[in-house]
């Protein structure tokens, strides 16, 4: 999308609805970043500015000068080292208890309802839920809540807010900014959604344990940490991937059928005279409905690793999902059935001594893994290979050539332009197999090309919805006392980030982004925000122009302007916004052009998408004119002088607001 083209037609209306030695962590070889930003004709504060719009969620006041006097390379070298001092930050977090508990701590914490329901029969605790009307679904829940109050547990909607709030702060608060973006960045690659229950519990380790200690580092070992990790094993399903034809599982199966054949299997689990019909049961069950799962091994390889058009094939999808057969999670529930599976196996020594791997919550089970020979992707994986040869394919995709190309195009269209040139993503690339996928390295590669500072790129990105009120908030050193609050805005502007259902992550196209409804909620939000609706949101607009008082409308835009849009010539918007800051009734305007606009909460889902950028500049283009004619009295539009009073003045609050609502706001 054309963002200039944007700027230029907006008029009065817009606003209303469009809106190697070298990567060591002690010592990064600063003599290895060199910015050729002077041959594409920044100065130095123009180049910071556009540095900062890339690698942080947004400059904050008098960050592009603290940048530029310490040196741009200097400044990027810190942020690779991602060992800035964060007290500030960790003391906001310092009352949230989650945040270091591990996915078994958190299980026994914040149990869901079937673990619940599970615990209450255990303990002879009858739960009434046959009656289906409202009333009853109403005293179930009170009945498991009593549950949770007996035994001291806590409800996972508080796990959940504290996963989401954690998110906000450290993106607005961290001096690693890099690191938060990054580990924003693969979050979405490596995307597990809280729509799927099962995924709620282990969301925040996941972000924690195997994204951010690695979002800087080697993507082989990010990789392997997703595959292995709870969230993923339940978000796609490996953790029920199971070869129904292994020795040891049939051996288990023989035992339980005391030699006996099919014929006798129906006599035998009616039998209750017989102490293995139980157990006889449930183990035929669970192999009518357990077998080969694909998904994972399919999305490793479409989205994950080698692209789309990475070059697998159908049957090498289905070889790699056997080789991961057997990959699962270990009983973390301390009362539950997988535990008493643990006793019986003799413990945890005995189960490694049989085979098992263990790691933290990772289960490797011999019993249900696929052991004949498998070619995958033309590598030959000879028979009885166990947990080692998954572990070698997820080495061998990491480092393929197709992966290379595919990370590298992902990175550049985050940071460098919707459609980066394959020129770029070449050298990317070269630099990705050399330093075997060394983050750093490429992202060095990148800062250090011709094409991340061409003009062509400068503000040519599109912040999302988190992207834009984490921005405001640094931008304007906003105090958030309520984190949630910002969720519910993203939300409502359409990024309800940890509930993204497919499995592709939010789509990185400002065609995604930009719409009628979406930029009209966006205008909503700066007002909002900047006149301290949200609650818990507290701002002082007056101290960042030192508590000098602009002397006209047109002075507090031009002065608010270069504090919250710095280095970037302000004259064409400024004069596109004079007539909204005047109009006394903006606010009403739109509430009702949102009320009445039934696209306001729609977003285009992932596939729509790809099918936008064509025609999206010319919807917004009509709807702007619609809204110029139905939301703006024109009459409001002539400069007033403002009224001054303490605090966060009225006047300057919609200027701040107006701004940040606009276009220009929008992009980074």
């Amino acid at each position: 999308m054309n963002f200039r083209r944007m700027s230029k037609c907006f008029t009065v209306g817009i606003a209303l609805f469009a809106l190697s030695g070298f990567v060591q962590k002690a010592a990064i070889d600063r003599n290895r970043l060199r910015f050729p930003y002077k041959k594409a004709g920044l100065t130095e504060k123009q180049a910071a500015a556009h540095l900062l719009n890339r690698f942080t969620f947004g400059p904050t006041p008098g960050q592009i000068d603290e940048v530029v006097n310490m040196g741009l390379e200097k400044w990027f070298a810190q942020q690779l080292n991602e060992s800035l001092d964060d007290t500030d930050m960790l003391k906001r977090l310092i009352s949230y208890d989650a945040l270091n508990l591990s996915s078994e701590e958190i299980v026994n914490t914040y149990p869901n309802p079937g673990q619940i329901i599970a615990l209450a029969k255990k303990n002879n605790i009858i739960l009434k839920n046959n009656d289906t009307s409202a009333a009853g679904k109403q005293e179930y829940k009170e009945q498991l809540k009593q549950v949770m109050q007996q035994y001291g547990y806590k409800p996972p909607a508080e796990l959940e807010r504290q996963l989401i709030n954690q998110k906000i702060i450290r993106a607005a608060y961290s001096n690693n900014q890099l690191q938060e973006v990054m580990t924003d960045f693969w979050f979405n690659h490596f995307n597990v959604s809280l729509t799927k229950n099962q995924c709620l519990q282990f969301v925040l380790p996941y972000e924690r344990d195997a994204i951010r200690i690695n979002a800087l580092g080697s993507f082989d070992q990010m990789l392997l940490a997703t595959a292995k990790h709870t969230a993923m094993l339940e978000y796609l399903d490996n953790a029920t991937s199971v070869s129904n034809n292994n020795p040891f599982g049939q051996k288990q199966l023989n035992n339980l059928l005391a030699k006996r054949v099919n014929d006798k299997v129906e006599e035998m689990v009616n039998d209750t005279s017989n102490k293995n019909a139980a157990a006889l049961k449930q183990l035929l069950n669970a192999r009518k409905t357990q077998g080969l799962n694909e998904n994972y091994a399919r999305e490793i390889m479409e989205l994950h690793t080698l692209g789309v058009d990475g070059g697998y094939t159908q049957n090498d999808v289905t070889q790699l999902a056997r080789a991961l057969t057997g990959w699962g999670i270990m009983p973390l529930l301390k009362d539950g059935v997988g535990k008493n599976l643990i006793d019986k196996a003799g413990g945890i020594d005995k189960m490694k001594e049989k085979g098992f791997v263990i790691d933290g919550d990772f289960l490797y089970r011999p019993d249900k893994h696929d052991e004949g020979e498998k070619i995958i992707l033309n590598q030959k994986l000879p028979a009885n290979g166990g947990y080692e040869e998954g572990v070698k394919m997820i080495e061998f995709l990491a480092n393929h050539p197709s992966t290379a190309k595919f990370i590298s195009k992902k990175l550049a269209v985050r940071f460098v332009s919707d459609t980066p040139s394959e020129a770029l993503i070449n050298k990317m690339a070269d630099a990705f197999l050399k330093s075997k996928g060394n983050i750093k390295t490429v992202l060095t590669v990148m800062v250090n090309s011709p094409e991340f500072w061409n003009a062509d790129a400068l503000r040519e990105k599109i912040r999302s919805p988190f992207e834009l009120a984490i921005s405001a908030v640094r931008a304007t050193k906003a105090d958030v006392q309520q984190p949630f609050q910002l969720f519910l805005w993203c939300t409502r502007m359409g990024q309800k980030f940890y509930y993204y259902q497919a499995p592709t992550g939010f789509p990185d196209k400002a065609s995604y982004w930009i719409n009628t409804g979406s930029l009209l909620n966006r205008m909503n939000f700066g007002l909002a925000f900047a006149t301290e609706k949200i609650p818990g949101i507290k701002l002082n607009l007056s101290s960042l122009n030192n508590n000098h008082e602009p002397e006209s409308i047109e002075a507090a835009l031009n002065t608010y302007s270069n504090l919250l849009l710095p280095e970037r010539d302000n004259a064409a918007n400024i004069k596109r916004l004079i007539p909204l800051i005047t109009d006394n009734d903006l606010e009403k305007k739109l509430k009702d052009a949102a009320a009445k606009n039934t696209t306001a909460e729609i977003i285009p889902t992932a596939d729509e998408s790809d099918n936008m950028t064509a025609m999206s500049e010319r919807k917004n283009n009509r709807a702007m004119k619609q809204a110029e004619r139905a939301a703006l009295n024109k009459n409001n539009a002539k400069p007033v002088t403002l009224a001054y009073a303490a605090g966060n003045n009225t006047m300057i609050a919609q200027v701040a607001g107006v701004i940040i609502g606009s276009p220009e706001f929008q992009r980074k």
